[in-house]
């Protein structure tokens, strides 16, 4: 009897799960690590999944969870910062006329959800573990975890995220790079009026924006230029938050006087990256935020992370060579579409940085999206 091929997914965020979720419907025997002892299942606030996200997730059969317990909505309005709504269109439908344009919702529940499918799977899972020593061969990867077990993979995964210790240890020097913005993050009650992802551009902000995450809840946005970290004490970061929120109008006061619990504000700074020629070296290959990542101008980090699992895991399951043909055949049909979604949320964000009034973000933002109508 032949022996069911084996991966290592080294992580257990979107990308990693995904493709889990998806080698084990195929028979492929799936061991999953993550270096966080709780699997990052409380982490985050909130999260804005558009069509082609949705996409994907129905693939993996959680879309009636998410459709439950998140928020869809079908458009977008750009706001002043005393709140009055400039402009309104609809959302492309990216993942198709049979699935809303874009539902919000609190990431940790999405989180949760993805874990309970990858538990379902029969996958083996390890958490607070990491991988210590790679060896590769032309036939496979000999792995050291840092549990002290040993074992032998056909191919390992790496969906470690921006600061992938697995694209490090095969000899990828990409890193991430700040591009100048900020962004401070808080979960809050809905406004019985917020319906949709409303953003304002201008004002102490470059950007300020909401989206619905549930029928009672929200996560609300500030965006800035970057600060040394160091410079700002996480006490203070409720603070800091409110007095950036409190010069926008409409529902934003309502929101504002919820920003009082530092410790659920989250401070994070903007980051790009784009590993160029290859995501693989021999039977490692790199899928999600370990092989780009663009600031979330867009919303499509977690997208363009569902998708690589989605695509990586067909292009393995219908073959059996797994080679550098196969490999690079992967990474030539993803850049191909991460490139212009990873360009577009750098030059949002950069005509904001730059004070370019006239910047057509709205055309820049339809134009992205028509591409991904396409399947990926």
């Amino acid at each position: 009897m032949t022996q069911p091929r084996t991966v290592l997914v080294v992580g257990g965020g979107a990308a990693g799960n995904a493709v889990t979720i998806l080698l084990r419907r195929a028979g492929i025997a799936v061991d999953l690590i993550e270096a966080k002892d709780d699997w990052n299942a409380t982490a985050g606030s909130g999260i804005t999944l558009q069509g082609n996200a949705l996409r994907v997730l129905r693939e993996l059969g959680v879309w009636e969870q998410v459709e439950a317990s998140g928020f869809g909505f079908g458009s977008v309005g750009i706001t002043a910062p005393d709140g009055t709504v400039l402009h309104a269109q609809d959302d492309l439908r990216t993942g198709g006329e049979d699935l809303p344009a874009t539902v919000g919702m609190q990431r940790p529940r999405l989180q949760r959800i993805l874990i309970e499918a990858v538990r379902a799977s029969g996958a083996t899972v390890r958490l607070g573990t990491t991988a210590e020593i790679l060896d590769q061969d032309a036939d496979g990867v000999s792995v050291r975890l840092s549990d002290g077990t040993e074992a032998r993979y056909d191919l390992i995964v790496a969906a470690d995220g921006l600061g992938s210790t697995t694209r490090a240890a095969i000899g990828i020097t990409d890193k991430p790079e700040p591009t100048g913005m900020a962004i401070w993050r808080i979960a809050a009650p809905r406004p019985a009026g917020v319906v949709r992802t409303d953003l304002a551009y201008g004002g102490p902000a470059y950007i300020a924006g909401y989206c619905p995450t549930s029928e009672t809840t929200l996560y609300a946005y500030v965006v800035e230029a970057n600060r040394d970290r160091a410079s700002i004490p996480p006490e203070s970061y409720a603070e800091e938050m409110r007095r950036l929120s409190s010069a926008y109008g409409g529902f934003w006061p309502e929101i504002t006087e919820h920003i009082t619990d530092p410790a659920k504000v989250n401070y994070t700074w903007f980051d790009r990256m784009l590993v160029e020629g290859s995501w693989h070296r021999g039977r490692v290959v790199l899928i999600g935020d370990a092989a780009h990542c663009c600031p979330p101008t867009l919303a499509q980090g977690a997208a363009l992370s569902l998708e690589d699992a989605w695509v990586l895991a067909q292009m393995l399951t219908g073959t059996d060579e797994w080679d550098d043909a196969l490999f690079q055949a992967y990474y030539e049909r993803r850049i191909a579409r991460v490139r212009p979604v990873v360009e577009a949320s750098v030059q949002i964000g950069q005509w904001q940085l730059d004070g370019v009034r006239d910047a057509d973000v709205p055309g820049l933002m339809a134009r992205t999206m028509t591409m991904l109508r396409e399947l990926p």
